[in-house]
């Protein structure tokens, strides 16, 4: 099994979060689009630097039988799935517990 195999379906799992709590609102899904994009390119450049130098360095080698082979400086494409993964679940996690509570406390209050 390949490392991209591995990390296809955290970043599924991501995107059917981020999927499901997309604001309704189009301004307010502009503007979580635009905060999202940013997000995940400052976590891109740091990734392609931080993990470049990480395997640079030897810390970190990785197995070329489960590798893609494609590399963005010396880290592999693999290694940028993980970030955005993360860039889009934790605030759709964020969203969807916001919203779990917004609806709880309108149910006690209600």
């Amino acid at each position: 099994m390949t490392y991209l195999l591995i990390s296809v379906p955290f970043l599924a799992v991501a995107a059917i979060a981020a999927w499901a709590a997309r604001p309704r609102d189009r301004g307010a899904f502009r503007l979580r689009a635009i905060a999202t994009a940013i997000a995940a390119a400052v976590l891109l450049v740091l990734t392609a630097v931080f993990d470049s130098l990480i395997v640079g360095t030897g810390i970190v080698a990785y197995d070329d039988e489960h590798r893609s082979g494609w590399t963005v400086g010396l880290a592999p494409v693999e290694d940028f799935l993980y970030p955005l993964a993360g860039v889009l679940l934790l605030p759709a996690v964020w969203s969807l517990s916001a919203r779990a509570n917004r609806k709880r406390t309108a149910e006690v209050d209600g």
